[in-house]
């Protein structure tokens, strides 16, 4: 009697609980096979390690039927067969397929992380004290804020802050570095006269030993001021 077995063809494979990132290249889709949430944070250089965001180091025709892309596919549409190259530009390049589900929840988790980010940078003016995430996001509500697909929660958070400014939907201002420089006497009253125009408010200032002066100034401006003191 003939045992039955059922087998999967050697040119298939099957995956569970997968992202797939697609890239249409020379009249076919080529597809990769991704763990959930990990793409964006690759392409957003949070994960750096691409083996805890690919689940293969395959590029497929259909992911979830489980087709790989044979070599002679690969040449005419990429120039050549090299998976690992392959697999990084579908990566980086490709569109990421999400059912409506998932897409809502990533938005709903980068609006959260939003709001996070612009309560930490920030302060209330009238009483320079913290501010909250809830605070934040009911603000960005009001302003009819919608998540960018593709932009670090980063980026849209200092944007945030300028829209928040811009309506006065809040009362919010980026929260002032306090910054210390030292630097030899002779050099002190040219660095102060170059500084005079981006700092905030000035504490303190000595010429004793060596040149001292604190100062507040915005996170913003920070680039400015390291630029200035190392000349």
């Amino acid at each position: 009697i003939m045992s039955r077995k059922i087998t999967t063809p050697v040119n298939q494979i099957r995956l569970t609980n997968v992202a797939v990132v697609r890239l249409k290249k020379g009249g076919k889709r080529f597809e990769i096979a991704s763990y959930p949430n990990k793409v964006n944070e690759w392409r957003q250089g949070v994960e750096t390690d691409i083996d805890e965001v690919l689940q293969i180091d395959t590029v497929f025709l259909n992911v979830s039927k489980g087709v790989i892309a044979k070599k002679e596919d690969l040449n005419k549409a990429f120039g050549h067969s090299n998976q690992q190259k392959i697999v990084l530009e579908i990566l980086n390049k490709g569109e990421i397929q999400v059912g409506a589900k998932e897409r809502q929840h990533q938005m709903d988790q980068t609006f959260r992380d939003i709001a996070t980010i612009v309560a930490e940078k920030c302060v209330n003016p009238l009483t320079q004290k913290s501010i909250t995430p809830g605070l934040v996001e009911r603000a960005m509500k009001e302003i009819h804020y919608s998540v960018k697909p593709g932009k670090s929660a980063k980026t849209q958070a200092l944007q945030v802050i300028k829209l928040l400014q811009e309506k006065d939907a809040i009362p919010i201002e980026r929260a002032q570095m306090r910054l210390k420089v030292e630097a030899p006497k002779g050099a002190g009253r040219k660095i102060r006269q170059q500084l005079e125009e981006i700092i905030n408010t000035a504490e303190s200032e000595s010429y004793e030993d060596c040149y001292n002066f604190t100062f507040t100034v915005d996170p913003g401006k920070y680039r400015q001021v390291d630029e200035i003191v190392s000349k």
